[in-house]
């Protein structure tokens, strides 16, 4: 069975973000395959640093990271917008789990992986912007990212306390982000 990891680029406590991750989370659950919801707020890394990497090695964080992307076949992913790009804890994480070890293979964190990114933001394009830098990073580092995307805007008052979103067709939405990346990872051999 195929399995998902979803994380955010954003580890603000009631992030919109990882509330909309948690969406597109259960959208792929009901579509039958198996859902890790991870925080970055537990993989605590420095700015990434290649004097650091040679002096003390991948930090364990990034290390025990870099091992759930590898154990994963897809990725559900939502970004903050920042000054129109997606999160520099997001590009940091990125950055320390493409790093090698040892002899493996260059970029094995991102082999054969299928994402789909979504973005929420308080501003009228709920980060719409950042999700286009985020899309050609991860196409360029090798994950195959599916042309659906959704982004929320207004998100400071999109949500229900309950986490779901209070517009019933956005719900619906970000809960098909996650289904169709579960669809297309049940039809890959």
């Amino acid at each position: 069975m195929p399995k998902i990891l979803a994380f955010s680029g954003s580890v603000r406590v009631g992030s919109f973000n990882q509330k909309l991750v948690q969406i597109a989370a259960l959208g792929a659950q009901q579509a039958g395959v198996e859902v890790t919801v991870v925080n970055l707020a537990d993989y605590p890394m420095p700015i990434f640093n290649q004097d650091l990497e040679q002096t003390d090695g991948l930090p364990k964080p990034a290390q025990a990271l870099k091992a759930l992307l590898i154990d994963h076949d897809g990725f559900l992913i939502a970004s903050p917008e920042y000054n129109s790009a997606f999160s520099p804890l997001l590009k940091n994480a990125l950055d320390w789990v493409s790093r090698r070890e040892g002899d493996e293979t260059y970029q094995l964190a991102f082999r054969d992986k299928v994402a789909v990114i979504m973005a929420a933001s308080p501003g009228a394009l709920g980060g719409l912007r950042g999700l286009v830098f985020l899309r050609m990073l991860l196409a360029n580092i090798g994950i195959t990212v599916l042309p659906e995307q959704q982004a929320v805007p207004y998100a400071d008052k999109a949500f229900h306390a309950d986490g779901f979103l209070l517009d019933e067709s956005r719900q619906e939405a970000i809960l098909t982000l996650g289904s169709k990346l579960a669809r297309q990872l049940l039809k890959l051999p």
